[in-house]
């Protein structure tokens, strides 16, 4: 497993779950401050699902500091979206974000981090036949929204 990308999937991770550039780059540092404190290595693809359950819980941590600070500054802070470059003209961004979130998370693990479906059960905690079924519910979901939009593919 080559370190420095995984370093930067879990960076677009954690950009992905907070969006905030700053704050993803202290999470990503924390991520793997705390992974190599439990002495493992990353020889382990067994250790994968691990990296990424310390990234998500510290971005729920973080999340529910900033929740409790002030909802509303999170939200209107101008941030750069890295959807943006092949959306342009497509309202996909939008169509995603009526998704559940854990649907989101599901789709960008799987088709931007391409991560496996067995490293998905571990880190959402969830059966192979309910990543499965959630993923072909929401693609299908897309599919049809997008349609709607134009976008014929």
């Amino acid at each position: 497993m080559d370190i420095e990308e995984q370093y930067d999937k879990i960076y677009h991770y954690c950009y992905f779950k907070i969006y905030d550039k700053q704050l993803a780059q202290d999470i990503t540092q924390e991520t793997f401050l705390r992974f190599y404190k439990q002495e493992l290595n990353f020889d382990s693809s067994k250790h994968l699902p691990y990296l990424y359950t310390i990234a998500r819980n510290l971005c729920i941590d973080e999340f529910r500091k900033k929740a409790i600070e002030s909802l509303e500054n999170f939200q209107d802070e101008a941030i750069y979206d890295p959807y943006e470059e092949w959306v342009d003209n497509l309202t996909l961004r939008t169509i995603i974000q009526k998704m559940p979130l854990e649907e989101q998370e599901l789709i960008f693990l799987r088709y931007v981090n391409e991560m496996s479906i067995t490293s998905i059960c571990s880190i959402m905690g969830i059966s192979r036949f309910a990543i499965y079924r959630k993923l072909s519910k929401s693609l299908k979901w897309l599919k049809q929204e997008l349609r709607k939009e134009g976008f014929n593919r």
